[in-house]
């Protein structure tokens, strides 16, 4: 399936195109610098006296100055002084112009870093318009979005190459990064700090889309999960709730209010499953809840022993979870 851009090198916002100006600086007096210490050490070649095996050592130059070689020593430095100076410089500006983003009209937003998956939830406005997903991030493209982060267990980090730059999340502490999409896509976000065994199996996707778009969006998850219509799914449900699935997830407007795994309210909405792991169909479902351990090894999730009517039943309900 298309997992989204993720191209560090294609900005669609204006926080990723200064850390991409920032590296074409950085590449291009890096590459000068490399081209001029290799002619320098050609030139070194071409010019170093040849002798023949056996013959004595000529030491008449040992003591006599040699203005030539200083200057060119003395050349060298001070170029390189001057271009750690530029790179330092524009380093600098690229960490202020980063930093002056206009957040008036902000989408806030908290992510909480879990091994290894995401908590995403959206706090603007009033209590009762908090909801909270999964994995996924939606945002209004041309709008502001300020991300307060968080980690519950070990040094995790937050990247969207197409979007930002990368934000550690550290347990205890708190942090916020801002960004904007100027262009409506997915974008694929990465977890970019060794986390674990599941490491690179902990993405996420960045839904940037119109106004209007992500308004109707938000108003869908703000609703509870619709009550299944099915026999079948309606049995599914009954059996979720009953299962070990409600201790730890969350389904509102059910009974399931668990707080350790994703909120599951409007799954079916969603396009992946376990942070990116797999695509969001009914056999991979099935096959994740009954055995996850086989996926995606070390995951706190267990396998739950099910009949195959059981499962199938669970499957059909969380797919009306949209």
């Amino acid at each position: 399936m298309n997992w989204g851009l993720h191209d560090a090198l294609q900005a669609m916002g204006p926080q990723a195109g200064h850390i991409v100006d920032l590296w074409r600086i950085f590449l291009v007096l890096c590459t000068l610098v490399f081209a001029a210490i290799l002619a320098a050490l050609l030139l070194a070649l071409k010019r170093a006296p040849r002798v023949r095996t056996g013959a004595p050592p000529d030491l008449s130059t040992v003591n006599v100055p040699e203005p030539g070689p200083r200057r060119s020593v003395v050349t060298a430095v001070t170029a390189s002084i001057l271009l750690l100076l530029v790179l330092l410089a524009a380093s600098v500006f690229t960490d202020r112009a980063l930093a002056r983003l206009p957040l008036q009209d902000a989408v806030n937003i908290e992510v909480v870093a879990h091994q290894w998956w995401w908590t995403v939830r959206y706090v603007n406005g009033p209590v009762t318009e908090t909801f909270e997903t999964a994995n996924e991030i939606h945002v209004p493209v041309g709008r502001p979005v300020v991300i307060k982060l968080s980690s519950e267990d070990v040094i995790h980090s937050l990247w969207v190459p197409s979007l930002a730059g990368k934000r550690d999340l550290v347990p205890g502490r708190t942090a916020t990064m801002a960004f904007q999409a100027d262009q409506p896509g997915l974008y694929r976000g990465q977890c970019a700090e060794f986390c674990g065994y599941q490491h690179a199996f902990m993405a996420f996707e960045v839904h940037a889309q119109p106004q209007a778009e992500y308004d109707a969006w938000r108003q869908q998850q703000l609703a509870p999960a619709a009550e299944p219509a099915d026999m079948n799914a309606q049995r599914g449900k009954q059996l979720f709730q009953s299962v070990s699935c409600a201790l730890c997830h969350s389904i509102q407007g059910t009974l399931a209010q668990g707080r350790h795994a994703p909120d599951l309210t409007h799954l079916a909405g969603r396009r992946t499953l376990a942070a990116g792991t797999l695509p969001n169909t009914p056999a991979s479902l099935a096959s994740w809840i009954a055995d996850p351990q086989k996926l995606k090894p070390g995951v706190n999730m267990p396998a739950t022993p099910l009949s195959g009517e059981d499962l199938g039943a669970i499957v059909a309900y969380l797919g009306t979870l949209k």
